[in-house]
């Protein structure tokens, strides 16, 4: 009885087994805590994931239609609603075959479309130059003539020149802050580097009009300095324009001499006027182009005069109003602005108009 019990070798207890796993596991624990390194852990977490064997049944083939079978609707419904599988299965396909029936073939489903019409403008008797939009619309110039009546009849259906010097005014500055840079320039962070524009003006509508993209200008953070002569005698709308300016805190300076000497960021031509080309050989008039023509800044001229001499001031921008007007060939790129004639107004003149703008109020040019 006190004898020592000895165990078959059948019945004793197991030892370790050939796959030792969990010794394996603990062994991997041990060290990577003892090596201290997550990477340890890491690697006995891919181990686990990863370390069993292959399944063997991985080549055995995929029954992909006895799948297709367990989702077979028409089938799991029929036998719900006591119906013979073959027939609603016959229905359905029938079903789909209708369904078929109502596809296109590749040359059937063509939606038809008209034709664009690129000339969509045209003016009586029209000899002249020709532009294009960048979409491909041609815009035919027309004479100064026209253009006149046409401001006429605008204003007679409502369009005022004061009306109109509010658009000119809001589409040639933001025209104007877009050459400046933009959202690139014009920020908070900035306010140390404001450009800086002078407007050159005479006392005429062109001139009116500088001014009141010269307000424009101030009221968004923009350095302006106006030019403007102290002349006996100017047109009301200028008188007013000025007014108005004047309550930006901008300058305003009636001599060249007080115009900056360094460049400034970009100028800005209104000297020209329609109704008196001789203005070109006053003194004041040929010291502002001479300044501005020294001056390394870019030019941007509002609506200049047509005549048959070159431009006194080289512009590199120039900005036409509702229909361009046949301008000296030059190297300035051409804009045109949509200062808002309704369509029946030039249609009472004579233009067949259709608006070449889209969705924009200042387009560019190119010479057909």
């Amino acid at each position: 009885m006190g004898s020592d019990v000895i165990f078959p070798r059948s019945l004793s207890a197991p030892t370790a087994p050939s796959n030792s796993r969990g010794a394996t596991q603990a062994t991997l624990k041990k060290n990577s805590v003892r090596n201290g390194g997550a990477g340890g852990l890491m690697r006995t977490k891919d181990d686990e994931c990863f370390g069993g064997e292959t399944n063997e049944n991985m080549d055995a083939d995929f029954d992909f239609e006895g799948n297709l079978a367990l989702f077979d609707k028409a089938a799991v419904f029929s036998q719900i609603d006591g119906i013979d599988g073959h027939s609603n299965r016959a229905q359905h396909q029938s079903t789909q075959g209708e369904q078929k029936s109502l596809s296109y073939r590749h040359d059937e489903n063509i939606l038809e479309v008209k034709p664009v019409i690129y000339r969509q403008i045209t003016v009586p008797q029209h000899r002249g130059k020709e532009y294009c939009t960048d979409s491909g619309l041609v815009v035919p110039s027309v004479p100064y003539e026209l253009h006149k009546r046409l401001l006429a009849a605008a204003e007679r259906w409502g369009l005022s020149l004061e009306r109109r010097l509010e658009t000119v005014g809001v589409c040639s500055s933001q025209m104007a802050l877009t050459l400046l840079g933009g959202p690139n320039r014009l920020t908070p962070k900035n306010v140390h580097q404001r450009p800086t524009v002078v407007i050159l003006c005479g006392p005429h509508i062109q001139g009116a009009q500088g001014i009141s993209c010269g307000r424009h200008l101030a009221n968004h953070e923009v350095e302006v300095i106006l030019f403007l002569p102290n002349f006996v005698k100017m047109q009301e709308s200028v008188t007013n324009e000025v007014q108005l300016y004047s309550r930006t805190s901008s300058k305003q300076v009636a001599s060249i001499k007080d115009l900056p000497v360094s460049p400034v960021d970009l100028v800005i031509n209104c000297l020209d006027c329609h109704e008196n080309p001789l203005l070109r050989e006053q003194t004041w008039y040929q010291s502002a182009a001479d300044w501005a023509n020294q001056n390394r800044a870019p030019v941007l001229s509002i609506d200049p005069a047509v005549s048959g001499q070159p431009p006194t001031v080289e512009a590199k921008w120039t900005l036409s109003l509702g229909l361009p007007l046949p301008l000296t060939e030059t190297e300035s790129r051409v804009y045109l602005c949509d200062i808002g004639i309704p369509k029946l107004v030039f249609q009472e003149v004579g233009i067949r108009y259709h608006s070449p703008f889209g969705c924009k109020f200042v387009i560019p040019l190119h010479t057909a």
